[in-house]
């Protein structure tokens, strides 16, 4: 069901390499299928995109927009249940970002130089949100909370019907929690274009944020530079540091939370006891017999899991750091001395009852994360993903003076004269 390795300085290294291959490039025929869509977006709008949903879906809904008045009434449809769940979550959310929020800022000199940075939310920005099977209210709010912190002015979401036509109301009813100003009934690579490119219909958008699948995220790729995206995610992973006081229960069932997103998905336990690795992996056994996904969860831990037993902490930390997984757990006796210690990975959880869909759905950090790798240098989606800088200048005519034989110096260095004459143009009687 899983390997169990001990580490050698060669396997562990060989399987990093063996996950980094999980997230190569797209496939051809796929990315030559989304750059036909989005061309026939761009230049036909919505007939293009109601051609494309025809053809992968089958029908067209009733309309392409949801009205704010639909989507408030999804909260009096959905489980009540689920919706204060969705409420307390969404205000763990606000909370940890509204932290994250930056403000403008000016500086002055006794020159009279005056210098500050502009900083505000984005126009406008499309979220895209899978439907159907797919169907998660989480991510609508974790997209659309920071966003609406930052102070986006429109947050505009698309999202596929269900196979009756109709809008999932789970996604409804986080969409009217989280803020989310405009709803459209469309999916698949034809909706990202139609947020990218604007339709008779869709609002063209500055940046696009949201996951879905292949056809999705090749398109948001392929268009980063027409909008900005938020990242392109690859399969999920998780890595367990454990010493001798884990509980293997508790590892073999959060290995398999992950394990259950994808075939692809990587489950990973690295531990200084080879007691616990032997028990962990009876009890992945044991309790992966009673999951709904269990055939998803043995392929997973099969081709991309692994119990690794290494002989110290101070091993294992530098294994985690290599890896820089999208979700790292920290189940040891003392986890707070690591934090310092664990540099690359997108959110760290710190003990034994820090389990990862915490993070996936309440404590407040986001949980949109880098993956494959790519802890080592993205950040986590947050308040700073919806904003944008803008510097600014101003000096005195003494102050410029003073600075102009420097200015000039610079200028004609790198053979830019018609820089220094612009300076220099300022002083001439």
């Amino acid at each position: 069901m899983i390997n169990t390795v001990i580490a050698d300085g060669v396997k562990e290294e060989e399987l990093i390499s063996q996950l980094k291959q999980r997230s190569g490039e797209t496939h051809k025929a796929v990315t030559a299928s989304v750059t036909e869509i989005l061309e026939n977006v761009k230049a036909d709008g919505d007939k293009a995109v109601a051609e494309y949903t025809l053809k992968f879906d089958k029908s067209l809904p009733e309309k392409w927009e949801i009205s704010k008045e639909e989507t408030e009434n999804a909260l009096k449809l959905c489980d009540p249940v689920f919706i204060e769940s969705l409420k307390a979550a969404a205000e763990n959310i606000r909370d940890f970002h509204a932290r994250q929020k930056q403000q403008s800022w000016l500086t002055t000199k006794e020159n009279g130089v005056i210098m500050g940075q502009r900083v505000r939310g984005l126009k406008r920005v499309g979220l895209y949100v899978p439907g159907g099977t797919a169907a998660y209210p989480s991510s609508v709010l974790m997209n659309a909370v920071p966003a609406k912190i930052a102070g986006v002015e429109e947050l505009i979401m698309v999202t596929p019907p269900s196979k009756d036509g109709k809008p999932n109301p789970d996604i409804l009813a986080a969409a009217a929690i989280a803020g989310v100003d405009r709803v459209f009934l469309m999916g698949g690579a034809q909706a990202v274009a139609a947020l990218a490119y604007g339709t008779q219909t869709v609002p063209k958008v500055d940046k696009i944020v949201g996951p879905g699948n292949i056809f999705v995220a090749t398109a948001k790729k392929l268009l980063y530079g027409t909008v900005d995206i938020d990242m392109v995610a690859g399969p999920s992973e998780i890595l367990i540091v454990a010493d001798e006081s884990a509980n293997p229960s508790f590892l073999a069932a959060d290995l398999m939370s992950q394990a259950e997103h994808d075939v692809l998905a990587s489950a990973i336990l690295i531990t200084t006891s080879k007691k616990i690795a032997e028990d962990t992996v009876k009890e992945l056994e044991r309790q992966c017999e009673r999951l709904e996904r269990k055939d998803i969860i043995r392929k997973s831990l099969a081709d991309y899991g692994a119990v690794i037993i290494c002989d110290s902490m101070d091993k294992a930390v530098g294994f985690a750091n290599r890896l820089a997984p999208e979700h790292l757990e920290m189940c040891v006796e003392n986890p707070m001395e690591y934090i310092g210690k664990m540099d690359n990975a997108g959110s760290v959880f710190l003990g034994s009852y820090s389990p990862e869909p915490l993070g996936d759905y309440f404590a407040g950090p986001n949980h949109v994360l880098p993956t494959s790798g790519t802890a080592r240098f993205f950040s986590p989606l947050s308040v700073d993903s919806f904003i944008k800088k803008s510097s600014f200048i101003y000096y005195t005519r003494e102050a410029l003076s003073k600075a102009e034989d420097k200015i000039v110096a610079l200028a004609e260095a790198e053979g830019l004269t018609a820089h220094a004459n612009s300076v220099k143009v300022r002083f001439e009687d």
